[in-house]
């Protein structure tokens, strides 16, 4: 299920930020996601978690949104979010999400993990982040999301520090899987969701925008690593089109995309 937490322009044209694209590319990612389009080269976006209900009844989210007034994210993304609000339309209650995946620790993706009050919104949840992200973060002199969202997960047990490609839930043939897509940030993760064979992948920052499926090379201006993160969208996306996987997109306007490489493209529309 995806679940807009938020929506908004960004506060840089969109071609001062996504650097690279022709003209043909703009053309084409704008069949993929018109929305993302807005006047005199804005850009707008939405900000977006995923719920994933299992057998049982038990909740797996990913992600967790720009969340309220005084996140950390508030200083440039359109706060508060609509997480909450949500969640009880969809009929989840936070205490059914006993798992909460965060692709990366920028604050548009972690908002609502950690209340204002230091008290975890998900009380029955772990929250898996991969080692190689909180080494990123601390390496980088944060201080910000440490003490805000990491400390509190860790004083009341739930912080799942992972390494690699690691199965959450589920068998060889279903479950739930993180995988390393690193780029955007060092330790950036996407989920793989597998159901027989249906896939789909929750694919964070690996591109923010259509621009970057329909020519992967597209850097984002706030990568960590542009080269790592260009060989990351080329194997993600290849990987897509072979497996036909749908990608569960977190700032596109158009939640998911089946991922296909044409000849002048990844992504169509769904």
């Amino acid at each position: 299920m995806a679940l807009l937490d938020a929506s908004g322009p960004f506060f840089r044209p969109r071609e001062e930020v996504l650097l690279g694209a022709t003209e043909a590319d703009w053309r084409r990612a704008r069949r993929v996601d018109p929305g993302a389009f807005g006047a005199d080269g804005e850009w707008l976006l939405d900000f977006r978690c995923f719920a994933v209900r299992r057998p049982g009844g038990q909740v797996t989210l990913i992600d967790a949104g720009v969340g309220p007034e005084g996140s950390p994210a508030s200083g440039w993304a359109p706060v508060p979010g609509n997480l909450p609000r949500r969640l009880a339309a969809a009929g989840i209650d936070p205490l059914d999400v006993d798992l909460v995946v965060l692709t990366h620790l920028h604050g548009d993706h972690l908002g609502w993990s950690v209340l204002p009050s230091g008290v975890p919104m998900f009380g029955n949840a772990r929250y898996a982040v991969q080692r190689v992200e909180i080494t990123a973060l601390r390496d980088n002199g944060d201080e910000v999301i440490e003490p805000r969202v990491l400390q509190p997960l860790r004083r009341t047990g739930q912080l799942q520090v992972i390494d690699g490609r690691t199965r959450l839930f589920g068998g060889a043939a279903e479950g739930i899987v993180a995988v390393p897509t690193p780029g955007h940030t060092p330790g950036h993760q996407s989920v793989l969701v597998e159901a027989g064979r249906r896939r789909v992948v929750v694919t964070g920052d690996v591109a923010v925008h259509a621009v970057q499926l329909v020519n992967p090379d597209v850097a984002y201006h706030y990568e960590s690593d542009p080269d790592t993160a260009r060989r990351t969208r080329r194997t993600l996306l290849a990987q897509a089109r072979r497996k036909r996987t749908l990608l569960a997109t977190s700032h596109l306007t158009e939640p998911f995309v089946r991922g296909r490489l044409p000849r002048q493209g990844i992504a169509s529309p769904r």
